[in-house]
């Protein structure tokens, strides 16, 4: 399968470049996976689509200011890192511009002294390993000297970093948003669930492997970076009671679906526990738990626009993307989103 069957053209104007003014009145595409026309609706209207015994799984993970602007402590030359992740207390893997400037041994201060790194080795992905030394809290240290790693993409400063944190944001560790997760408001979740529809969360840190760029024609030879997700007994005890009772199994964001897919055995139960995930969902996958996901709208080419093909077939996904830039809606991580149903 040829990595340029998943292209299209999208005008820039089309990129948002920040959040719509309240997060549930963003546009909602349905696209019906048994062929009916697709709809254009309201994001608050997706409790249209719902149905009681329904569950709606969501990934709750929260964003850490990681991105880092920092200098060499030898030359101090300027040197940007963003952090992926978390190996132990002190060492991460991390992107660094300019990576050829970055070599083993480089060390690197950021914020006047509050936090250094001492680069340890490279990475199989081009990245870095960084040990970081400080005195106090990480947490807190990286709040005061990490800004919100938004995507290359956006070009417009971000006033409230709340709005690209989801409300219901919970265990720190991500490099990016689970955007599809962007649109819930509280009085739409509490909407939801007074319905009859359970909402549930899980977790996986949004990492490199969803974001990392095919660079081979053949996709299937694409390998995905590892993402650490988790899955508590709770959860999955309503996951699975939900495939029992025959209610639908809908996830919120590819992250949640990456999770889902991993966690499932060949049975269709999900299995507590946590562990690191690589898997590739492209078309040809045969889904064992999700049979409906809430989504935005994607990067050409990229392994979200693959996994939603897998989900939707690739013609109706292409279809209805030409169609989503026809109708000029917003796309990428601050535009509007697509329900699969």
């Amino acid at each position: 399968m040829n990595l340029y069957e998943f292209d299209y053209f999208l005008p820039e104007e089309l990129i948002a470049q920040e959040p719509i003014g309240k997060r549930d009145e963003s546009r909602l595409m349905v696209l019906h996976r048994d062929g009916l026309p697709l709809e254009h609706r309201r994001f608050k209207d997706l409790t249209d689509y719902l149905r009681p015994g329904d569950t709606l799984v969501i990934n709750d993970t929260k964003v850490i200011p990681a991105r880092l602007f920092g200098r060499k402590k030898t030359t101090g030359a300027k040197v940007e890192v963003l952090i992926l992740k978390q190996l132990d207390k002190y060492r991460w893997e991390a992107l660094v511009r300019p990576g050829k400037k970055v070599t083993v041994g480089t060390k690197i201060d950021f914020g006047n002294g509050l936090l250094e790194a001492l680069v340890l080795e490279h990475t199989v992905f081009g990245g870095r390993v960084l040990e970081f030394s400080y005195c106090g809290v990480f947490e807190e240290i990286l709040d005061r000297v990490g800004v919100m790693p938004l995507p290359p993409y956006i070009k417009k400063p971000l006033t409230d970093k709340d709005r690209y944190q989801t409300v219901y944001a919970r265990q720190a560790g991500s490099a990016a948003a689970p955007t599809a997760g962007l649109h819930f408001s509280p009085e739409l979740l509490e909407q939801i669930s007074n319905m009859g529809v359970a909402v549930v969360p899980v977790l996986l840190h949004v990492g490199l492997g969803t974001f990392r760029p095919v660079q081979v024609d053949d996709i299937r030879k694409h390998h995905m970076h590892a993402e650490y997700y988790e899955i508590s007994e709770k959860a999955a005890a309503a996951i699975n009671e939900t495939k029992l009772r025959k209610g639908r199994l809908i996830a919120v964001g590819t992250t949640t679906t990456r999770c889902l897919e991993s966690a499932s055995g060949e049975d269709g139960k999900v299995c507590p526990g946590s562990g690191w995930t690589e898997i590739f969902i492209y078309p040809g996958y045969r889904f064992k738990l999700v049979e409906g996901l809430v989504t935005n709208f994607h990067l050409p080419r990229s392994t979200l626009l693959m996994m939603v093909s897998a989900l939707a077939g690739k013609d109706k996904i292409m279809a209805a993307y030409n169609e989503a830039v026809r109708l000029r809606y917003r796309f990428f991580s601050f535009g509007d989103a697509m329900l699969i149903i």
